[in-house]
């Protein structure tokens, strides 16, 4: 199975989904979009991951590749590739499908509860969790693009996750972190320019250490579902 994921800076990786996808037997490669990399044949690829950054969806004119990206995950969409979007991933997803990604009400750093909704109901939730502690990262949000399904959300933030077609999953939110990646994001991106009630400092962040082996089982579970099955059927 070969796996081909996006990256959008240096410090935004794989995370646990690298153990994951090799335990699996998954042959990985990627594009470093702000290297200006070539991206891959769609017919040399199995399934696409496309991860975080603190770009925005428009930030076309600041990062050209933006706008390539997005020409990319059309047509993998188009083939109906299984596709994961983390984050800013999630949100080009969205922004591809032609919903409307934008400021959300809140600013949203921290360990969070999010649950899963009634808004997909199918063999592919049947073994998620309904409700888990995520890693969240982001002051953006997404509309639900027309035909996707909207099944996660959490208190400062309505739009969690979406599923469109059979093998797209959409998530805002972060399983894939590593305390190692936590604290590297934190050095790069600055800290947070206020602490609120869905803001979280450091301390706050790495110090649930059980939440993150707790957010790799979840994690599988979902790639288990939207990704391992589908390739494999």
């Amino acid at each position: 199975m070969q796996i081909h994921y996006l990256k959008h800076v240096p410090f935004e990786g794989l995370g646990s989904m690298e153990d994951i996808f090799v335990a699996r037997g998954c042959t990985l490669s990627r594009t470093c979009m702000y290297e200006d990399q070539s991206l891959p044949s769609i017919h040399d690829i199995d399934a696409l991951v496309v991860m975080g950054g603190p770009m925005g969806v428009g930030d076309d004119d600041e990062y050209p590749w933006l706008t390539l990206e997005k020409e990319f995950i059309e047509s993998v969409l188009k083939r109906e590739i299984p596709v994961l979007g983390v984050c800013l991933g999630a949100q080009l997803i969205a922004n591809v499908l032609g919903a409307k990604v934008s400021k959300n009400a809140n600013e949203e750093i921290g360990w969070f509860p999010v649950k899963r909704t009634k808004g997909l109901m199918d063999e592919r939730v049947e073994n998620l969790p309904i409700r888990f502690d995520a890693i969240h990262w982001h002051s953006d949000t997404f509309d639900i693009p027309k035909g996707a399904k909207n099944f996660m959300t959490s208190e400062a933030c309505v739009n969690q996750g979406f599923a469109y077609g059979d093998s797209t999953l959409a998530l805002q939110f972060h399983l894939e972190m590593l305390p190692s990646h936590v604290q590297t994001i934190y050095q790069e991106c600055g800290k947070p320019e206020k602490v609120g009630p869905f803001v979280h400092g450091l301390e706050e962040l790495l110090a649930p250490v059980d939440n993150f082996q707790q957010a790799r089982e979840t994690l599988e579970k979902f790639l288990e579902a939207f990704i391992f099955q589908k390739v494999t059927q």
